[in-house]
């Protein structure tokens, strides 16, 4: 399969590093004309950042040079050749309507019918970007988490054209990268930025009404907050806990602070009327019916061992 990445900047030259390292070939397009070649630049970048991989073990010289040799960047007088090769084609151009339209009526001039067209975009929906693209049933949103190369999450959106053979082709592809794929409606933020947006805000909110320190609310952030979710989902919490203490908590923090963005979704109002407040019931957010709480308790306990053991936040017995 043959990627090509619609963009030579920072999101264009992560995907680039991505398939390389996975072992495809890919054509990082350069959808500007400029009065110098960029390649060098580019190759330069990657090559940095394989360096820094090749510090902590994960690449050696041989394998680094092989992953750049699978990196071809095209001008944009050669792009018309490199899109016509392309089996998927990744926009990461300038997140303007403007800059995104015209790169992908260009782009549709001269790719195949078949190609899958993913636009990297982190705030535009799907449905709108789809009406710009020929065959719209071959594109979707596939949006990864700076830095590209490193971060395993890639949120996938289809739009409401897209085919289903477009998103089981894409997931495919980006598993065999070693991506994580999660997939969600067209909805502005996705998942992780509308979820970070809500956390930075509130951490910005802390320093101001001066109940801590930066200092002090990123020392709990890597010590509790963090480690916790990266143990245990969100909404897995959520059950774990149950749905009734996050229903009262909040409902009681918003009085406090009042603050009416903390008041529990009418989801979380319905599940508790039904009786289906997590785990110890058996349904919540989350079926949990016919699982073995105490093998469960254990599997997590054994995934925060290892995550504060890791971390060094685990002491030693006296």
């Amino acid at each position: 399969m043959r990627i090509a990445a619609l963009g030579a900047g920072r999101m264009g030259r992560g995907i680039g590093h991505v398939f390389a390292y996975a072992g495809y070939r890919v054509d990082i397009i350069d959808f500007k004309a400029r009065p110098e070649d960029p390649s060098a630049n580019v190759l330069a970048e990657i090559a940095g950042n394989l360096r820094l991989l090749a510090g902590f073990g994960l690449v050696n010289e041989a394998q680094r040079a092989a992953i750049l040799g699978r990196i071809r960047v095209v001008s944009l007088e050669n792009a018309p050749e490199a899109l016509r090769a392309a089996d998927v084609v990744f926009e990461g151009v300038t997140e303007t309507l403007e800059a995104k339209r015209d790169a992908l009526a260009r782009a549709c001039r001269h790719l195949r019918p078949q190609a899958i067209i993913a636009s990297t975009t982190s705030s535009m929906l799907a449905d709108a970007l789809a009406a710009l693209v020929t065959h719209p049933e071959r594109f979707i949103n596939a949006h990864f988490l700076n830095p590209a190369y490193l971060i395993p999450l890639v949120e996938v959106s289809p739009a409401k054209t897209t085919a289903e053979r477009t998103f089981e082709t894409l997931k495919a592809l980006l598993e065999s990268a070693g991506k994580v794929v999660v997939r969600c409606a067209p909805s502005p933020g996705f998942i992780v930025p509308r979820l970070q947006a809500a956390a930075m805000n509130e951490a910005a909110r802390l320093v101001e009404e001066g109940v801590a320190t930066p200092a002090d609310i990123d020392k709990a952030v890597r010590a509790g907050f963090g480690p916790r979710y990266t143990a245990m989902g969100l909404c897995e919490f959520i059950d774990y806990g149950g749905l009734d203490i996050l229903y009262y908590a909040s409902s009681s923090m918003a009085r406090a602070l009042d603050a009416p963005r903390y008041e529990p979704p009418e989801l979380i109002r319905r599940l508790m009327e039904q009786g289906k407040r997590g785990a110890r019931e058996g349904e919540g957010l989350y079926d949990w019916r016919g699982r073995d709480l105490d093998e469960y308790q254990r599997e997590l306990l054994g995934r925060f061992v290892a995550l504060f053991s890791y971390l060094k936040l685990l002491p030693p017995p006296a």
